[in-house]
């Protein structure tokens, strides 16, 4: 299950993320008008009248939660997310080294040869 979480959460993340890119982008800025700017807003402020948050605003603030909320999720999985072997080589167990047995001393080449024969 663990191995499943980390790429679902990943992905809710990605699609949270670009929601709220085409959200924002959707929605009317409050200093767009160029009235505004000069005076020509309804109410006294710079940027005109702030008046209730409408469905589009309260919809992004609603994902902007979820994004961080998947944020600190994805910190979490990523810190306590066990290390899997990434290559071939690490993946094979190595066989516990059998003991070494020594075998009586053969003779050597130097044995037979004629250095034997010669006076010291």
């Amino acid at each position: 299950m663990e191995g499943m979480l980390f790429p679902l959460v990943l992905t809710v993340h990605i699609l949270l993320g670009m929601a709220i890119i085409g959200l924002v982008l959707l929605q009317h800025g409050k200093g767009a008008d160029m009235g505004a700017a000069f005076g020509g807003g309804s109410s006294g402020s710079l940027f005109g009248s702030s008046g209730s948050a409408n469905f589009l605003s309260r919809t992004t603030a609603v994902l902007a939660t979820a994004f961080f909320l998947t944020s600190l999720g994805l910190s979490y999985l990523a810190t306590n997310r066990t290390q899997e072997p990434t290559s071939v080589m690490e993946r094979v167990q190595n066989p516990p080294a059998a003991p070494v047995e020594q075998s009586p001393a053969k003779p050597t080449a130097e044995a037979d040869s004629k250095a034997k024969e010669i006076p010291k």
